[in-house]
């Protein structure tokens, strides 16, 4: 289900993944990186058409990945300059289902969307890893969750991927068998 971020907390232990050796800091980083290769095992086979198809409230595959990309762009991505580069940063929240109703979501190509997450993460993933023991601590306010801290966005990611993997997962259990030839396409292991 895509939604809005208001209502959601900043992590209990934001600074957590900050106290691990540079190996565990380099796992974390590499656990937002699985993001790309689950996406891309559930839904690289699948047709324009099968991308639309809808489960319910679960959204289809193309407004999945759509929703990803432009959070990954417009809310991580934003949140991660803005903590860099202002003190107290006010951060807007991200309208996830504003954003898909006014974007039409279902009406755009799956492909394009998976390469725009893909691009949108690594350049997330590239910005997280040049970050310096004490800029983690950067902090600002966060619209809908309240304060937050440089150190509290990959968490943040992370329990966002977390909650789209098992409606990714919900999707393909039940439309893969309503569908021989889609069955046949949907993976189903996770990474």
């Amino acid at each position: 289900m895509i939604h809005s971020s208001k209502g959601v907390s900043a992590p209990r232990n934001p600074m957590q993944h900050m106290r691990l050796p540079p190996k565990g800091q380099q796992q974390l980083l590499d656990n937002l990186a699985s993001m790309l290769w689950f996406l891309a095992e559930r839904f690289g086979a699948l047709s324009e058409d099968d991308a639309r198809l809808r489960d319910g409230d679960v959204f289809s595959p193309v407004e999945q990945v759509w929703h990803l990309a432009d959070l990954e762009r417009e809310g991580f991505g934003v949140r991660i300059e803005r903590l860099l580069n202002e003190d107290h940063a006010l951060l807007p929240d991200f309208d996830g289902a504003e954003a898909a109703q006014r974007r039409n979501y279902r009406r755009k190509s799956l492909r394009d969307g998976m390469r725009a997450f893909a691009r949108a993460r690594q350049d997330n993933i590239e910005a997280l890893a040049r970050i310096t023991p004490s800029e983690w601590t950067r902090r600002g306010v966060q619209q809908g969750v309240g304060p937050v801290s440089l150190g509290d966005i990959p968490i943040m990611m992370l329990e966002h991927d977390a909650g789209h993997r098992a409606e990714i997962i919900a999707w393909c259990a039940h439309v893969a068998p309503r569908s021989a030839d889609l069955g046949m396409k949907v993976g189903n292991e996770a990474r």
